[in-house]
């Protein structure tokens, strides 16, 4: 029968964990996460004295559960799991053996508390000053785009498609109270068209666009060109125009006056809106229909490119390694679910930046 581990046991065992490179030690020790606790706090109302039950598991903590499941696209049984499972979550939540650990019950309690008050953007520019206090200004001037986050698609007739569209519920739902809990109607669909070759074996062979019906949100961003950090974000429906959203990407405090976006934001209403802002737009120009573009268009939207291809990263990073995805019903939820997301990536941007200074 082996001994009864002791604590030196466990510190070996953490010394191996950091050994072999755990991201979520760096994550703990560049992010101070006290940083969030009064306005944790503040958004999830706890009542003064015991008022009977066991008492609320600590705020920054949980809200640190809600990092690993942005992390790695965890559902919140999973995260229950993963936290009992893995010693490397354990640690970053700073529980040690025979410590409450939240169920998933816990957890979509808390997350709910979160969406009801609307923290998830209070706790998003909490970190953007923190970033400014340590000398990452919003500077060189903003980068828009959006990018579809998709949720499970809902099983509709035509007709109650038409109802949902015009914010009304249908007869039939309404007499089933549960049914209707599960169904997005925030949510929508939209037509992806994405680029494949007539022959996947010929390297030549013609490429033509594939529609690919989608189900879900956006997620609307605006980042700085000089540390890319997601300044401002907003979350829509898929299939909401990206330029109707543009004036709520503004960051006022970039401190150059140049926004670049393609050719969805290139309406004359926005550009009138830039002005008023005392922005300079550099919006791709679009291709008129039936008329090949010139040169110098050609050559200025190529300059364009480069520069807004530093937009796709965020969208990479959120879609990539953290896997991105929309379980949860409603707006609300998916805003906290997608603002959780970028913020998360910021996280992951200022160790990048902090490590490369080092």
């Amino acid at each position: 029968m082996s001994s009864q581990r002791g604590f030196f046991d466990l510190d070996e065992r953490y010394q191996r964990l950091s050994a072999a490179g755990d991201p979520l030690e760096k994550l703990s020790t560049l992010i101070d996460f006290e940083m969030f606790r009064a306005d944790l706090v503040a958004a999830l109302d706890y009542k003064s004295g015991r008022q009977g039950g066991r008492p609320p598991l600590d705020p920054v903590m949980m809200f640190k559960v809600l990092v690993l499941q942005a992390l790695y696209n965890l559902s919140d049984p999973q995260t229950e799991f993963q936290i009992l499972d893995r010693r490397s979550f354990g640690r970053f939540l700073g529980l040690d053996d025979g410590d409450r650990v939240a169920d998933e019950t816990t957890i979509w309690r808390y997350r709910e508390a979160l969406t009801k008050a609307g923290a998830v953007q209070r706790l998003f520019d909490r970190f953007d000053d923190h970033l400014k206090t340590n000398g990452y200004l919003a500077m060189g001037g903003q980068i828009v785009d959006a990018s579809i986050v998709q949720a499970p698609g809902q099983r509709m007739s035509e007709a109650e498609k038409e109802t949902v569209k015009h914010g009304e519920v249908s007869e039939a739902w309404k007499k089933k109270p549960r049914k209707l809990a599960q169904k997005d109607r925030d949510a929508r669909w939209v037509v992806k068209y994405s680029k494949a070759r007539t022959n996947p074996q010929n390297p030549d062979a013609r490429r033509v666009d594939i529609a690919i019906p989608t189900f879900g949100y956006k997620d609307h961003i605006s980042i700085d060109k000089s540390h890319g950090f997601i300044r401002k974000w907003a979350v829509t429906d898929a299939s909401r125009y990206e330029g109707h959203a543009l004036e709520r990407l503004i960051d006022p405090d970039n401190t150059a006056s140049t926004l670049w976006a393609d050719t969805a934001y290139g309406s004359k209403a926005n550009r009138q809106m830039l002005a008023k802002h005392g922005l300079k737009a550099d919006i791709h120009t679009r291709k008129k229909k039936g008329k090949p573009m010139g040169a110098r268009a050609l050559k200025a939207n190529a300059r364009r490119s480069k520069i807004r291809a530093f937009v796709e990263h965020p969208f990479a990073h959120l879609k990539g390694p953290m896997r991105l995805f929309i379980r949860t019903i409603g707006v609300d939820r998916a805003t906290m679910k997608i603002g959780m997301a970028n913020l998360t990536y910021n996280f992951r941007r200022y160790i990048f930046h902090t490590t490369k200074t080092a």
